[in-house]
């Protein structure tokens, strides 16, 4: 059966106390409704429609896509209203209405809600709560049969006993969805087109309300305010670390782990605290990540050691290589097998080739480095005039001296040497030692200032 899906996500979130509209707020470094959106997409329907209200043209800017169809909500005058704005779109068989502020909903929940919808039933989804303040309440009669969804602001005494949430999640037959909301009433205490309203409809007109239950109530949570923002975040995270953990990941403590993407990861991977995954990351096996690194859109294959506390940005860090503590590889990095970059080395657009070495305190940037070549402490490539970048080209088993500046363009041949201290400005041949430094004077008998 076709399918049609809206996203409500016009509301202004005013408890945010933010000038970001609510559904734009990051969880796990991705919008709220970023994340619905994703959802949705898996289900493959024919379209997605996105009511937009509050920072309208900021949502459509940020989320702006060839299979989005946004839908504007001038006014705010429900839930029932923001659906009635997106009807003119809506051909499929079945309607699935979902939410801008609750983005952890699985797919798998929402495809067990879909297999209820026919033209005599609608789905409904639903949550167990130990605490139902504010949550519509699930009406049901002596058989059990949904009767009715009750806000919590209409609800009376007794119903308010009723533990059963509403989601506000529901699936019904596209035939029928135009004159259920064409008949809605906003006579309640908020002056709203519920679009609760519509199951004691389809009660009525003699459709079964066929309930799904959300695996917790987590999954289902909208974010309000910051405070349940954070819960959320924290449920993804606690979410993904168990993902990882069964596809074999040791997690040092998976309560200090941050996934903001996605990752593949091979067996035997060991991730230490504090460690923050951003993009798409590629993690083969044996791969050791030490505390408090941050890896974005990075490659990292099988037995590389990443130490405590590196940032590794577009990279890609060999078989067997390590770098750390304290490196930096910005974009464009590649370091080849068991090759090693130390502490408080940083790379950008540079490839080390296999067994090349970069201990420490060093700066390579547009760099080409061959095999075995060792990269004395202090190294800089003076890869930027001001205005042009330009590259620099050792070969294999090249060694540099200690506080070497390599001004490129510069190539050096296999097996050069450069002496420490040196400033390179042109290039040296192979099996040859370039010494680039001023002659020392010692001047006897020199008195060093003295404060007046």
């Amino acid at each position: 059966m076709s399918l049609d899906i809206v996203i409500l996500a016009a509301g202004q979130g005013t408890r945010m106390r933010s000038a970001l509209p609510k559904v734009l707020h990051p969880v796990a470094g991705k919008s709220m409704l970023g994340h619905v959106i994703d959802t949705a997409r898996q289900l493959k329907p024919q379209g997605i429609h996105v009511v937009i209200g509050h920072g309208a043209e900021l949502v459509r800017e940020r989320l702006a896509a060839d299979d989005l169809n946004f839908v504007l909500q001038s006014e705010q005058l429900g839930t029932g209203h923001a659906v009635a704005q997106a009807l003119p779109m809506l051909s499929a068989e079945r309607v699935l209405i979902l939410y801008g502020d609750v983005p952890l909903i699985e797919v798998e929940t929402l495809q067990r809600l879909l297999l209820k919808v026919s033209e005599q039933q609608l789905g409904l989804l639903t949550v167990n709560l130990n605490d139902p303040t504010g949550y519509g309440r699930i009406v049901r009669d002596d058989n059990g049969v949904v009767q009715a969804i009750v806000e919590h602001k209409d609800a009376s005494l007794e119903q308010r006993l009723i533990s059963e949430g509403n989601t506000g999640i529901l699936a019904v037959p596209g035939t029928r969805l135009g004159d259920w909301l064409g008949r809605l009433s906003n006579s309640n205490v908020q002056g709203e087109y519920y679009l609760t309203d519509v199951i004691a409809m389809a009660v009525a007109d003699g459709l079964v309300v066929a309930t799904e239950q959300a695996t917790d109530e987590m999954e289902v949570l909208g974010a309000n305010d910051r405070i349940q923002l954070s819960q959320l975040e924290r449920h993804y995270q606690y979410r993904a670390a168990r993902r990882l953990m069964v596809q074999g990941v040791t997690l040092i403590d998976p309560a200090r782990f941050d996934l903001r993407g996605e990752v593949t990861v091979g067996r035997d991977v060991s991730i230490d605290i504090n460690v923050i995954l951003e993009g798409q990351v590629v993690i083969e096996d044996g791969v050791q990540i030490g505390p408090n690194c941050v890896i974005k859109n990075s490659i990292l294959r099988q037995g590389a050691i990443i130490k405590a506390n590196s940032h590794l940005e577009g990279a890609e860090v060999g078989e067997g290589a390590d770098c750390g503590p304290f490196a930096r590889l910005r974009p464009g990095s590649l370091l080849g097998a068991r090759a090693h970059v130390g502490n408080f080395v940083e790379l950008k657009n540079a490839t080390l080739g296999e067994g090349a070495k970069a201990g420490h305190l060093s700066y390579l940037g547009d760099a080409e480095i061959g095999a075995r070549t060792n990269i004395g402490a202090g190294t800089i490539t003076c890869n930027y005039d001001g205005a042009n970048k330009f590259k620099t080209v050792l070969g294999e088993d090249v060694f540099i001296g200690s506080n070497s500046a390599l001004v490129a363009p510069v190539t050096l041949g296999d097996c050069a040497t450069t002496g420490a201290g040196s400033v390179i400005t042109g290039d040296v041949p192979a099996n040859t030692l370039a010494v680039g430094r001023a002659k020392q004077r010692n001047i006897e008998g020199w008195k060093r200032p003295t404060k007046k």
